[in-house]
């Protein structure tokens, strides 16, 4: 199994990269957050999982071993493919989304395209006792979710998911000094930084 990569980065496409090891070019889907800080040229070092199928071998790749073990546990859950993984973690981050299954909460799941209710509900019975080893952010469920929010009203209004995402990272707190949890604020505060 391919589970670890080290080369220079010749190309980013949609969704994926093409990196160079010594002179064969492996080609990588990967999160929007992680493309977004990389950089044509430049050497990098990728966890990955190789997926074989019937009638394709997919490398999925992240930049923290963590995301990648995420990433593999969230596949051990029925009905949960690799796609479908790889879209979970592009809206939000291992760490929050452990901090969410420990707390039982399905409300940011069912926002993640082809998730319903009931395969959330899945995920996070599934998930609940596997997910000892990870370590949660401090974000709440419900600061996830206003995330999450917060990143489709600024898609709407024409910016890049990369972007987006970027820039609600950045916001830590409003100018009372208390962390923002109100989607609105988050919206004004990364229009701020975006420009």
């Amino acid at each position: 199994m391919i589970s670890l990569l080290k080369g220079n980065l010749l190309e980013i496409s949609n969704r994926s990269i093409v990196i160079d090891v010594n002179g064969v070019g492996y080609k990588v889907a990967m999160t929007d957050d992680s493309l977004h800080n990389l950089k044509i040229g430049s050497e990098i070092t990728i966890w990955t999982h190789l997926a074989v199928r019937e009638n394709s071998q997919d490398l999925y790749g992240f930049t923290s071993k963590n995301d990648r073990d995420f990433f593999e546990l969230l596949i051990t859950v029925s009905g949960i493919g690799p796609k479908t993984a790889l879209n979970i973690l592009t809206l939000v981050s291992s760490e929050t989304l452990a901090s969410a299954i420990r707390d039982g909460s399905t409300a940011h799941l069912v926002k993640v395209s082809g998730i319903g209710r009931k395969t959330a509900e899945k995920i996070v019975l599934e998930l609940k006792e596997k997910i000892g080893g990870f370590v949660g952010g401090e974000d709440t469920t419900e600061g996830m979710s206003s995330d999450a929010d917060a990143i489709e009203a600024l898609k709407s209004l024409g910016y890049e998911a990369g972007d987006a995402r970027e820039a609600i990272k950045k916001i830590l707190t409003g100018k009372d000094g208390k962390k923002l949890t109100d989607t609105g604020a988050k919206v004004k505060a990364a229009l701020k930084i975006l420009g």
